[in-house]
């Protein structure tokens, strides 16, 4: 007689085909959904909102993403990799000054075109090892690009990569301030801040127009206006 077979162990079950393909659309849904709100709310949004807004129950996020870091890693990897980008751009332009200036511009671009990423680059996310690596990478080559700027004597010599991250923290809040109100205020901040960090007789690209009084003072308005019942909504806890 041929003996019985033992059923599989769970670990070496393997999931149906079906059920492969609702989780890996359950974590498209989650990552769109995430993608949208931090875009626009800024790293604030719980996780619970997250899940309502991709549809999924929070056990189904929590299996797709166990923490928040987890979501967050998931999220900017691709937007983390066009910052390390950027430094390796800058770094290859022959023109070390110009480089310089090309990455301030185009890494504070990309913190106006995304409120989370804003947050991101001006954050660090330990358990988020991926994004902290390439970061750690950007990092590397920004303190190159610095040495290269100097060398060229356009740059100032007290100029500092603490300095990059305060105007990372500086342009984040900009950014989340003026929001709808006054959108291209972001770039004033960046060419002024050019200025500061330029020696004396260093080229420059023209200055931004500040925004129109009526457009900050819309800004103004909606920081004082307490939050919304969606917005606190947005932003339960964690």
């Amino acid at each position: 007689m041929t003996p019985t077979a033992e059923p599989d162990s769970p670990a070496d079950r393997q999931p149906e085909p079906g059920l492969r393909a609702d989780a890996e659309r359950n974590r498209e849904r989650i990552l769109a959904a995430a993608r949208r709100l931090y875009a626009s709310h800024g790293l604030e949004v719980s996780m619970a909102c997250i899940a309502r807004e991709a549809g999924v129950g929070k056990a189904t996020l929590s299996r797709r993403f166990a923490t928040r870091e987890d979501l967050i890693n998931a999220v900017f990897a691709d937007r983390m990799d066009a910052y390390a980008a950027a430094t390796a751009t800058a770094l290859a332009d022959p023109d070390p000054w110009h480089g310089f200036i090309g990455f301030i511009q185009a890494v504070c671009a990309m913190q106006a075109a995304d409120r989370g990423f804003a947050d991101v680059l001006a954050m660090t996310f330990p358990a988020a090892k991926a994004l902290e690596e390439r970061r750690a990478e950007a990092y590397q080559g920004f303190l190159e690009l610095i040495a290269r700027a100097k060398a060229t004597g356009r740059l100032r010599e007290d100029f500092t990569d603490q300095d990059m991250v305060i105007l990372l923290m500086a342009n984040a809040g900009v950014v989340a301030a003026t929001g709808d109100a006054a959108p291209g205020t972001w770039r004033r901040l960046v060419g002024q801040m050019l200025r500061a960090y330029a020696a004396p007789g260093a080229d420059l690209p023209p200055l931004e127009q500040a925004p129109a009084p009526t457009a900050l003072y819309r800004a103004m308005v909606r920081l004082t206006r307490p939050a919304t019942g969606g917005d606190t909504e947005r932003t339960d806890s964690r």
